[in-house]
């Protein structure tokens, strides 16, 4: 048996416009903000989207994100 670990990297292109996956995984510790939330449903972050994240937080808290990130 060999002693070298077993995992690989391998780098993948990234598509311009598109939010890299890596981006969008927040810790299971944290708590996301209106901004991660807005971010992570796709939308633009205006004052307008930033106030519906907030209500989407305060009424479903983590699970708001949760629901829209892989």
């Amino acid at each position: 048996m060999s002693e070298e670990s077993e995992s690989v990297s391998v780098s993948v292109p990234e598509v311009r416009g598109v939010t890299p996956d890596r981006l969008l995984h927040a810790g299971g510790n944290d708590q996301p903000s209106a901004e991660d939330l807005v971010l992570a449903s796709g939308r633009d972050v205006t004052p307008e989207s930033l106030e519906w994240a907030r209500r989407r937080l305060s009424e479903e808290g983590r699970s708001a994100l949760d629901k829209r990130l892989p």
